[in-house]
Protein backbone atom coordinates (compact mmCIF):
# COMPACT_ATOMS: atom_id res chain seq x y z
CA UNK A 1 0.00 0.00 0.00
CA UNK A 2 1.00 3.59 -0.56
CA UNK A 3 1.71 5.94 2.32
CA UNK A 4 -0.03 8.84 0.54
CA UNK A 5 -2.96 8.55 2.92
CA UNK A 6 -1.94 6.40 5.88
CA UNK A 7 -4.66 7.53 8.28
CA UNK A 8 -8.41 7.09 8.01
CA UNK A 9 -8.68 10.47 9.68
CA UNK A 10 -7.45 11.99 6.41
CA UNK A 11 -8.82 9.45 3.89
CA UNK A 12 -12.38 8.89 2.84
CA UNK A 13 -13.41 5.34 3.68
CA UNK A 14 -15.85 3.28 1.58
CA UNK A 15 -17.03 -0.11 2.82
CA UNK A 16 -18.63 -2.38 0.19
CA UNK A 17 -20.37 -5.62 1.17
CA UNK A 18 -20.05 -8.21 -1.55
CA UNK A 19 -17.12 -6.25 -2.96
CA UNK A 20 -15.15 -9.19 -4.32
CA UNK A 21 -17.10 -9.67 -7.57
CA UNK A 22 -19.80 -8.33 -9.87
CA UNK A 23 -21.26 -4.91 -9.15
CA UNK A 24 -19.37 -4.55 -5.86
CA UNK A 25 -15.99 -5.10 -7.49
CA UNK A 26 -16.89 -2.81 -10.40
CA UNK A 27 -17.85 -0.13 -7.87
CA UNK A 28 -14.51 -0.50 -6.06
CA UNK A 29 -12.73 -0.13 -9.41
CA UNK A 30 -14.66 3.04 -10.21
CA UNK A 31 -14.06 4.58 -6.79
CA UNK A 32 -10.31 4.04 -7.01
CA UNK A 33 -10.21 5.40 -10.55
CA UNK A 34 -12.04 8.55 -9.43
CA UNK A 35 -9.97 9.09 -6.28
CA UNK A 36 -6.79 7.15 -5.54
CA UNK A 37 -6.76 8.36 -1.95
CA UNK A 38 -10.09 6.75 -1.04
CA UNK A 39 -9.69 3.73 1.24
CA UNK A 40 -11.86 0.89 -0.03
CA UNK A 41 -12.83 -2.02 2.22
CA UNK A 42 -14.09 -5.18 0.51
CA UNK A 43 -16.41 -6.75 3.09
CA UNK A 44 -16.95 -10.32 1.92
CA UNK A 45 -17.93 -13.80 3.01
CA UNK A 46 -15.31 -15.61 0.92
CA UNK A 47 -11.88 -14.32 1.92
CA UNK A 48 -10.05 -16.22 -0.82
CA UNK A 49 -12.04 -14.29 -3.42
CA UNK A 50 -11.71 -11.08 -1.40
CA UNK A 51 -7.93 -11.40 -1.28
CA UNK A 52 -7.81 -12.07 -5.04
CA UNK A 53 -9.95 -8.99 -5.70
CA UNK A 54 -7.74 -6.91 -3.39
CA UNK A 55 -4.61 -7.94 -5.28
CA UNK A 56 -6.22 -7.24 -8.66
CA UNK A 57 -7.32 -3.76 -7.58
CA UNK A 58 -3.91 -2.91 -6.15
CA UNK A 59 -2.28 -4.13 -9.36
CA UNK A 60 -4.55 -2.00 -11.55
CA UNK A 61 -4.31 0.98 -9.15
CA UNK A 62 -0.74 1.10 -7.81
CA UNK A 63 -0.50 2.84 -4.46
CA UNK A 64 -4.19 2.39 -3.71
CA UNK A 65 -5.59 1.47 -0.29
CA UNK A 66 -7.70 -1.69 -0.49
CA UNK A 67 -8.59 -3.56 2.69
CA UNK A 68 -10.56 -6.77 3.18
CA UNK A 69 -12.99 -7.72 5.93
CA UNK A 70 -14.68 -11.03 6.63
CA UNK A 71 -18.44 -10.75 7.00
CA UNK A 72 -21.32 -13.05 6.23
CA UNK A 73 -24.46 -10.92 6.33
CA UNK A 74 -26.60 -14.07 6.57
CA UNK A 75 -24.93 -14.80 9.93
CA UNK A 76 -25.90 -12.29 12.61
CA UNK A 77 -22.94 -13.12 14.85
CA UNK A 78 -20.58 -12.60 11.89
CA UNK A 79 -22.13 -9.16 11.36
CA UNK A 80 -21.51 -8.18 14.98
CA UNK A 81 -17.91 -9.41 14.76
CA UNK A 82 -17.33 -7.49 11.52
CA UNK A 83 -18.82 -4.33 13.01
CA UNK A 84 -16.44 -4.57 15.96
CA UNK A 85 -13.53 -4.94 13.54
CA UNK A 86 -14.64 -1.90 11.52
CA UNK A 87 -14.91 0.23 14.65
CA UNK A 88 -11.42 -0.80 15.73
CA UNK A 89 -9.93 -0.29 12.28
CA UNK A 90 -11.45 3.01 11.13
CA UNK A 91 -12.01 6.35 12.78
CA UNK A 92 -14.61 7.21 10.13
CA UNK A 93 -16.75 5.66 7.40
CA UNK A 94 -17.91 8.01 4.66
CA UNK A 95 -19.63 5.52 2.35
CA UNK A 96 -21.37 2.31 3.35
CA UNK A 97 -22.50 0.30 0.33
CA UNK A 98 -24.94 -2.50 1.16
CA UNK A 99 -24.41 -4.48 -2.00
CA UNK A 100 -24.25 -8.16 -0.98
CA UNK A 101 -27.34 -10.17 -1.82
CA UNK A 102 -28.61 -13.60 -2.83
CA UNK A 103 -31.31 -15.09 -5.01
CA UNK A 104 -31.07 -18.83 -4.21
CA UNK A 105 -32.22 -21.58 -6.55
CA UNK A 106 -34.05 -19.30 -8.98
CA UNK A 107 -36.40 -20.83 -11.52
CA UNK A 108 -38.46 -19.33 -14.32
CA UNK A 109 -42.23 -19.61 -14.34
CA UNK A 110 -42.50 -20.45 -18.04
CA UNK A 111 -46.28 -20.31 -17.99
CA UNK A 112 -46.23 -16.69 -16.85
CA UNK A 113 -43.42 -15.95 -19.28
CA UNK A 114 -45.33 -17.04 -22.37
CA UNK A 115 -48.56 -15.46 -21.16
CA UNK A 116 -46.75 -12.17 -20.54
CA UNK A 117 -44.84 -12.35 -23.79
CA UNK A 118 -48.02 -11.81 -25.76
CA UNK A 119 -49.60 -9.21 -23.49
CA UNK A 120 -49.38 -5.47 -22.93
CA UNK A 121 -47.25 -6.17 -19.84
CA UNK A 122 -44.31 -7.62 -21.78
CA UNK A 123 -42.03 -4.59 -21.30
CA UNK A 124 -42.68 -4.44 -17.57
CA UNK A 125 -42.24 -8.20 -17.23
CA UNK A 126 -38.88 -8.34 -18.98
CA UNK A 127 -37.48 -5.19 -17.36
CA UNK A 128 -38.44 -6.18 -13.81
CA UNK A 129 -38.75 -9.96 -13.92
CA UNK A 130 -42.08 -9.60 -12.14
CA UNK A 131 -44.02 -12.84 -12.17
CA UNK A 132 -41.12 -14.70 -13.79
CA UNK A 133 -38.77 -15.65 -10.98
CA UNK A 134 -39.38 -18.05 -8.12
CA UNK A 135 -36.87 -19.10 -5.47
CA UNK A 136 -36.51 -21.82 -2.86
CA UNK A 137 -35.39 -20.17 0.36
CA UNK A 138 -33.61 -21.80 3.30
CA UNK A 139 -33.13 -21.23 7.03
CA UNK A 140 -29.96 -19.85 8.62
CA UNK A 141 -28.36 -21.09 11.84
CA UNK A 142 -30.11 -18.19 13.59
CA UNK A 143 -33.51 -19.56 12.54
CA UNK A 144 -34.06 -16.77 10.04
CA UNK A 145 -34.88 -16.98 6.35
CA UNK A 146 -31.68 -16.74 4.31
CA UNK A 147 -32.81 -14.24 1.66
CA UNK A 148 -34.32 -11.85 4.20
CA UNK A 149 -31.27 -12.04 6.44
CA UNK A 150 -28.72 -11.59 3.66
CA UNK A 151 -30.51 -8.88 1.70
CA UNK A 152 -32.12 -6.96 4.58
CA UNK A 153 -31.58 -7.86 8.22
CA UNK A 154 -27.83 -8.49 8.23
CA UNK A 155 -27.21 -5.10 6.67
CA UNK A 156 -29.67 -3.47 9.07
CA UNK A 157 -27.76 -4.91 12.05
CA UNK A 158 -24.50 -3.63 10.58
CA UNK A 159 -25.95 -0.15 10.16
CA UNK A 160 -27.21 -0.08 13.75
CA UNK A 161 -23.79 -1.17 15.00
CA UNK A 162 -21.99 1.49 12.96
CA UNK A 163 -24.44 4.31 13.65
CA UNK A 164 -22.16 6.14 16.09
CA UNK A 165 -19.15 5.85 13.79
CA UNK A 166 -21.16 7.19 10.84
CA UNK A 167 -22.70 10.06 12.79
CA UNK A 168 -19.69 11.41 14.67
CA UNK A 169 -17.87 12.85 11.68
CA UNK A 170 -18.13 16.47 10.61
CA UNK A 171 -19.79 15.79 7.24
CA UNK A 172 -22.80 13.63 6.35
CA UNK A 173 -22.32 9.91 5.78
CA UNK A 174 -23.79 8.09 2.79
CA UNK A 175 -25.44 4.67 3.03
CA UNK A 176 -26.40 3.14 -0.32
CA UNK A 177 -28.58 0.02 -0.56
CA UNK A 178 -28.63 -2.11 -3.70
CA UNK A 179 -32.28 -2.77 -4.43
CA UNK A 180 -33.66 -4.16 -7.68
CA UNK A 181 -36.13 -3.76 -10.52
CA UNK A 182 -37.67 -6.88 -9.02
CA UNK A 183 -38.65 -5.12 -5.76
CA UNK A 184 -42.33 -5.99 -5.61
CA UNK A 185 -44.94 -4.57 -3.27
CA UNK A 186 -47.31 -7.48 -3.87
CA UNK A 187 -44.64 -9.94 -2.68
CA UNK A 188 -44.14 -8.14 0.66
CA UNK A 189 -46.26 -8.39 3.78
CA UNK A 190 -45.75 -6.80 7.20
CA UNK A 191 -47.21 -9.99 8.67
CA UNK A 192 -44.56 -12.07 6.90
CA UNK A 193 -41.50 -9.84 6.53
CA UNK A 194 -39.21 -12.86 6.05
CA UNK A 195 -41.46 -14.18 3.26
CA UNK A 196 -41.85 -17.61 4.78
CA UNK A 197 -45.06 -18.12 2.85
CA UNK A 198 -44.44 -17.67 -0.85
CA UNK A 199 -42.02 -18.15 -3.71
CA UNK A 200 -40.68 -14.64 -4.21
CA UNK A 201 -38.41 -13.95 -1.22
CA UNK A 202 -36.04 -11.90 -3.37
CA UNK A 203 -38.78 -9.54 -4.59
CA UNK A 204 -40.07 -9.22 -1.03
CA UNK A 205 -36.61 -8.49 0.39
CA UNK A 206 -35.84 -5.81 -2.18
CA UNK A 207 -39.16 -4.07 -1.55
CA UNK A 208 -38.31 -4.23 2.17
CA UNK A 209 -35.01 -2.46 1.36
CA UNK A 210 -36.95 0.34 -0.35
CA UNK A 211 -39.25 0.71 2.66
CA UNK A 212 -36.39 0.58 5.17
CA UNK A 213 -34.55 3.41 3.48
CA UNK A 214 -37.56 5.68 4.02
CA UNK A 215 -37.81 4.84 7.72
CA UNK A 216 -34.07 4.99 8.39
CA UNK A 217 -33.92 8.47 6.90
CA UNK A 218 -36.70 9.56 9.21
CA UNK A 219 -34.68 8.25 12.14
CA UNK A 220 -31.10 9.11 11.18
CA UNK A 221 -31.03 12.16 8.90
CA UNK A 222 -30.83 14.38 11.99
CA UNK A 223 -27.61 12.54 12.90
CA UNK A 224 -26.06 13.19 9.50
CA UNK A 225 -26.68 9.70 8.08
CA UNK A 226 -28.46 9.56 4.72
CA UNK A 227 -29.78 6.37 3.13
CA UNK A 228 -30.45 5.94 -0.57
CA UNK A 229 -31.72 3.01 -2.63
CA UNK A 230 -30.44 2.07 -6.07
CA UNK A 231 -31.36 -0.28 -8.89
CA UNK A 232 -28.37 -1.51 -10.94
CA UNK A 233 -30.67 -2.97 -13.58
CA UNK A 234 -30.22 -6.30 -15.32
CA UNK A 235 -26.54 -7.19 -14.92
CA UNK A 236 -24.78 -10.35 -16.07
CA UNK A 237 -23.37 -11.83 -12.85
CA UNK A 238 -23.32 -15.20 -11.10
CA UNK A 239 -26.86 -14.44 -10.00
CA UNK A 240 -28.19 -14.25 -13.57
CA UNK A 241 -26.17 -17.32 -14.54
CA UNK A 242 -28.08 -19.20 -11.86
CA UNK A 243 -31.32 -18.28 -13.63
CA UNK A 244 -30.15 -19.24 -17.11
CA UNK A 245 -26.80 -20.62 -18.34
CA UNK A 246 -24.23 -18.13 -19.63
CA UNK A 247 -24.62 -19.34 -23.24
CA UNK A 248 -28.30 -18.35 -23.12
CA UNK A 249 -27.46 -14.82 -22.02
CA UNK A 250 -24.75 -14.55 -24.69
CA UNK A 251 -27.36 -15.30 -27.36
CA UNK A 252 -29.94 -13.02 -25.77
CA UNK A 253 -27.71 -9.97 -25.13
CA UNK A 254 -28.23 -8.34 -28.59
CA UNK A 255 -31.99 -8.43 -27.98
CA UNK A 256 -31.56 -6.94 -24.50
CA UNK A 257 -29.42 -4.12 -25.92
CA UNK A 258 -32.17 -3.27 -28.41
CA UNK A 259 -34.68 -3.51 -25.57
CA UNK A 260 -32.97 -0.49 -23.97
CA UNK A 261 -35.10 1.64 -26.29
CA UNK A 262 -38.07 0.99 -24.01
CA UNK A 263 -36.26 -0.22 -20.87
CA UNK A 264 -32.85 1.43 -20.32
CA UNK A 265 -32.18 -0.60 -17.16
CA UNK A 266 -30.73 -3.39 -19.35
CA UNK A 267 -27.28 -2.35 -18.14
CA UNK A 268 -25.80 -5.86 -18.63
CA UNK A 269 -22.22 -5.21 -17.42
CA UNK A 270 -21.26 -4.82 -13.74
CA UNK A 271 -19.47 -1.57 -14.65
CA UNK A 272 -22.70 -0.13 -16.08
CA UNK A 273 -24.74 -1.54 -13.20
CA UNK A 274 -22.50 0.24 -10.68
CA UNK A 275 -23.42 3.61 -12.22
CA UNK A 276 -26.15 4.34 -9.67
CA UNK A 277 -23.93 3.40 -6.72
CA UNK A 278 -20.93 5.34 -7.97
CA UNK A 279 -23.10 8.40 -8.64
CA UNK A 280 -23.27 9.12 -4.90
CA UNK A 281 -19.49 9.37 -4.54
CA UNK A 282 -18.24 12.88 -3.72
CA UNK A 283 -21.78 14.25 -3.45
CA UNK A 284 -23.38 15.80 -0.40
CA UNK A 285 -26.04 13.20 0.51
CA UNK A 286 -28.06 15.77 2.43
CA UNK A 287 -28.80 17.52 -0.87
CA UNK A 288 -30.04 14.38 -2.65
CA UNK A 289 -33.73 13.43 -2.57
CA UNK A 290 -34.06 10.51 -0.14
CA UNK A 291 -37.57 9.68 -1.36
CA UNK A 292 -36.35 8.53 -4.76
CA UNK A 293 -34.85 5.35 -6.14
CA UNK A 294 -31.84 5.79 -8.42
CA UNK A 295 -31.59 3.55 -11.48
CA UNK A 296 -28.52 2.70 -13.54
CA UNK A 297 -29.47 3.06 -17.19
CA UNK A 298 -27.89 2.80 -20.62
CA UNK A 299 -28.78 3.75 -24.18
CA UNK A 300 -28.68 1.36 -27.14
CA UNK A 301 -25.29 2.88 -27.98
CA UNK A 302 -24.02 2.09 -24.49
CA UNK A 303 -24.03 5.58 -22.99
CA UNK A 304 -24.62 5.41 -19.24
CA UNK A 305 -27.02 7.69 -17.42
CA UNK A 306 -29.04 7.85 -14.20
CA UNK A 307 -32.81 7.83 -13.83
CA UNK A 308 -34.73 8.78 -10.71
CA UNK A 309 -38.09 7.41 -9.65
CA UNK A 310 -40.27 8.37 -6.70
CA UNK A 311 -40.57 5.60 -4.14
CA UNK A 312 -44.17 4.51 -3.62
CA UNK A 313 -45.36 3.13 -0.31
CA UNK A 314 -48.19 3.30 2.19
CA UNK A 315 -47.59 6.00 4.76
CA UNK A 316 -47.01 4.02 7.98
CA UNK A 317 -45.53 0.83 6.53
CA UNK A 318 -41.83 1.86 6.45
CA UNK A 319 -41.79 2.77 10.14
CA UNK A 320 -43.72 -0.37 11.09
CA UNK A 321 -41.11 -2.47 9.31
CA UNK A 322 -38.31 -0.50 10.96
CA UNK A 323 -39.75 -1.13 14.43
CA UNK A 324 -40.04 -4.85 13.72
CA UNK A 325 -36.38 -4.98 12.71
CA UNK A 326 -35.30 -2.97 15.76
CA UNK A 327 -37.08 -5.50 17.99
CA UNK A 328 -35.42 -8.38 16.13
CA UNK A 329 -32.00 -6.77 16.40
CA UNK A 330 -32.42 -6.31 20.15
CA UNK A 331 -33.26 -10.00 20.49
CA UNK A 332 -30.08 -11.04 18.72
CA UNK A 333 -28.04 -8.47 20.62
CA UNK A 334 -29.12 -10.15 23.84
CA UNK A 335 -28.41 -13.58 22.37
CA UNK A 336 -24.88 -12.69 21.48
CA UNK A 337 -24.38 -10.72 24.72
CA UNK A 338 -23.69 -7.38 23.07
CA UNK A 339 -22.99 -4.40 25.35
Amino acid sequence: MSDSCPSTTDCKVAVITGGNAGIGLALAERLLTADQTVRVCLACRNMTKADAAQKALQLSHPGSHVDTLKIDVSDVQSVYNAADELKERYSRIDYLYFNAGIMPNPSVDWGNFFRGLFSTKVVHMISTGEGLLMQQDSTTKDGLRAVFTTNVFGHFVLLKELEDLLSKQSRPATVVWTSSSNAKKAAFSLDDIQHENGYEPYASSKYAVDLLSIAINQELNSKGIYNHVTNPGLVMTNMTNNIMPSWFWSLFIPILILFRIVSPTMTLSPYNGAECLFWFFNKDPSKIDVDKKYHSSATVLGNRFLRQEKLTYEKDVPMQLYKKLVAMEQTYRRKYKRD
